[in-house]
């Protein structure tokens, strides 16, 4: 059984259809990516297994249906969501941020053990714990989005175009990070990234969507080496 599961969905925006019959499914343990341009359906994908948007159809996690479940209940049940833009508590300190994403958790020798595992991914987060999330760079937020999640201790962490309005160095340590945090935890990751060639080199599994439809799936070793995605997405 697939730890993530979509059949049939449908979702969008008021009288809106975003998404039209989309099945996708999500192993444990995998990175599974979503591609496609601008206004492709990526986002609401996302934010229709999250619970934010209307949705219909099959939304099966860990063996039963989200589509009772708002976004509160999704986390509760395991789903991180960082979406575009990151999402970080600018007011907040780093720390607090930290702190935001285990205020459920009542583990708290677990939850510093998880802290510092955190921190060990990311050492600038400790350098800056201090520092309100606002004034950080936009790859630090990024980090700091991620670490906030990890802290939910996730079963499966959702990133919406992790790689948006980042300096490219940045870009490259923080998806060694997601590959590194997917090996040492074992954790699913469901990645949404405009930036293909990226996705498709740390992703297991891939999925192409175009105006809201699913045009293509496979290994993202075979999508690597496809034709049309290479033309489309690879620059060729």
């Amino acid at each position: 059984m697939p730890l993530l599961e979509l059949a049939g969905l449908h979702a969008g925006y008021g009288q809106r259809r975003v998404l039209h019959d989309i099945d996708l499914s999500v192993e444990a343990g995998e990175i599974v990516a979503i591609l496609g341009a601008n206004g492709a359906g990526k986002t609401t994908t996302l934010r229709a297994i999250s619970g934010t948007i209307v949705r219909s159809g099959r939304v099966m996690f860990l063996g039963a249906s989200l589509l009772g479940c708002g976004a509160a209940d999704a986390a509760r049940l395991g789903i991180a969501h960082v979406p575009e833009g990151r999402g970080t508590m600018g007011q907040l300190t780093v720390a607090e941020n930290l702190q935001l994403g285990a205020y459920v958790r009542r583990d708290k020798v677990v939850v510093a053990g998880d802290l510092e595992r955190v921190f060990s991914y990311f050492p600038i987060l400790r350098e800056r714990h201090k520092q309100y999330a606002g004034t950080l760079s936009g790859g630090e937020q990024q980090m700091l989005a991620i670490g906030r999640s990890l802290m939910s201790k996730p079963k499966c962490l959702m990133l919406d175009e992790p790689s948006l309005g980042i300096a490219p160095l940045l870009v490259k340590t923080i998806f060694e990070k997601i590959v590194e945090i997917n090996k040492e935890l074992g954790l699913t990751i469901l990645l949404v990234e405009q930036n293909a060639n990226l996705a498709l080199e740390v992703s297991h599994y891939g999925y192409v969507l175009e105006t809201g439809k699913i045009i293509l799936e496979d290994t993202s070793a075979a999508l690597r080496q496809n034709e049309e995605v290479r033309a489309a997405y690879l620059g060729g």
